[in-house]
């Protein structure tokens, strides 16, 4: 995938976790990040199962990308003391 895929693909999946876990968005970037983070994350867990991780812009890898942002969310709360 394409940076710029990447960063699309990010948005949308750390916009939607933010909505999922805590209710609000952690601002555009960081939700970018960690959007980016959990795809990448969500990708490796995956993997690691026997199943595909992100294969590019599709649905497939968006509900990837999501499930790793939220995983990713839930450590960033825990281990900054933000409560959800």
């Amino acid at each position: 995938m394409s940076i710029l895929a990447w960063i699309v693909l990010g948005l949308i999946a750390g916009f939607i976790a933010s909505k999922i876990y805590v209710g609000t968005g952690q601002g555009v970037l960081m939700d970018i990040v960690l959007g980016i983070v959990g795809a990448v994350v969500g990708g490796y867990l995956f993997d690691m199962l026997g199943s595909t991780g992100v294969t590019g812009f599709n649905i497939w890898s968006m509900l990837v990308a999501i499930i790793g942002a939220v995983l990713v969310l839930w450590i960033y709360h825990a281990v900054s003391g933000r409560s959800a």
